[in-house]
């Protein structure tokens, strides 16, 4: 059997198996060395080739996809940037929108600012000081008393007035305000010493008096109290003695001695008793008109006549006459003011402070 020597080529790399295949071998001598090598060549070249295609047609489906992902991965990357430019120029849209409306909104912000700078300045100049205010309140309020004194004589209600105005000027606390504030010390003290008159209950008083004229008893009404009887008679009394018990009886009974401590009843026929309570009513009701109009010179004298009446033609005696005659009593000497004051000088105070405010302001 003959060895095959194989030389390898100086020019090609060290271990390619193709030049080292590819250099030819001195050929064999004999008859059956040359048909092996050549099928064993053969089938190393077909391997190899074989191998080659395989790695080239993997390398090939791997590239391809690789591609495949390369251009997926593309497309999404396309979409995500379109998608990414149409949001970013939705917001440059709402931005350009909102940098609009905000400039608006800025504008009408400036003028509102400017508007109310103007009403401010304008206020101030048209808008009273609170000094003024308050002389206006109490003027206000000095009126209300002046009224409350000249139409319906509420000293109360009038020094309520004065009190609150009094209160007033005390919060403002001015060195102008001085001579305002004595005179109202003056007519609230003025006001202090008027006699309180209660108004309501005296006038209670004259309609419960009202409600019992009809009711009292004249004077020429009057009754002796009956003679008492004597003793009774003994059954056993003789009959003339009897006779003349009871004839000296009619006797007596036709005189009868009575020992008055006052002037006789004037005798008021009965048509003339109605216009007798009707003319004692009118002065009650006149009384009441006087007390309610603040005329106490009237209502003394109505209360004085009606009192006087009541104990000239009435009972006297009687509980209902006696509490009538306390009650007039009792109201004709109620203390009454002479005359009531007024708060001229408080309003004259005022209306002189406010008009020199005015002409210093030059209005």
């Amino acid at each position: 059997m003959h060895r095959r020597t194989v030389t390898p080529d100086p020019n090609s790399p060290p271990g390619d198996p193709v030049a080292a295949t590819a250099q030819p071998a001195p050929r064999p001598t004999g008859v059956f060395s040359q048909p092996a090598s050549r099928g064993w060549f053969l089938a190393f070249a077909l391997a190899v080739a074989a191998a080659l295609l395989a790695v080239w047609i993997a390398e090939h489906n791997a590239h391809r996809d690789l591609q495949t992902n390369v251009a997926r991965e593309k497309a999404s990357v396309d979409a995500t940037l379109a998608q990414a430019k149409a949001r970013e120029t939705e917001h440059a849209n709402e931005l350009r929108e909102a940098q609009a409306k905000l400039a608006l909104l800025e504008t009408r912000v400036a003028e509102s600012q400017t508007q109310q700078a103007s009403l401010e300045a304008l206020y101030r100049e048209l808008a009273p000081s609170r000094d003024e205010v308050a002389l206006n309140e109490v003027e206000q309020v000095l009126l209300l008393a002046s009224q409350q004194l000249a139409i319906a004589g509420n000293v109360q209600a009038a020094l309520a007035a004065l009190q609150l105005a009094e209160a007033k000027l005390s919060r403002v606390d001015r060195p102008q305000l001085v001579p305002l504030r004595g005179a109202l010390a003056r007519d609230i003290d003025r006001l202090k010493a008027v006699p309180y008159v209660d108004v309501a209950g005296m006038s209670l008083k004259l309609d419960q008096a009202l409600a019992v004229i009809d009711t009292l008893p004249l004077a020429r009404d009057e009754r002796l109290p009956e003679a008492s009887a004597g003793p009774p008679p003994a059954p056993d009394e003789p009959g003339w003695r009897r006779a003349l018990r009871e004839a000296w009886a009619e006797v007596k009974s036709l005189v009868r001695i009575e020992v008055a401590d006052r002037a006789a009843a004037p005798l008021v026929p009965p048509p003339q008793q109605y216009f007798l309570r009707e003319n004692l009513r009118l002065r009650l009701l006149t009384a009441r008109v006087a007390l309610l109009s603040h005329d106490h010179a009237g209502f003394r004298t109505d209360v004085t006549a009606a009192s006087a009446w009541a104990k000239q033609y009435f009972d006297t005696r009687t509980k209902p006459v006696q509490a009538l005659i306390a009650t007039l009593t009792q109201l004709a000497a109620t203390p009454m003011p002479a005359e009531l004051p007024d708060v001229s000088r408080s309003l004259t105070a005022v209306r002189t402070l406010k008009a020199t405010r005015e002409r210093g302001s030059g209005r």
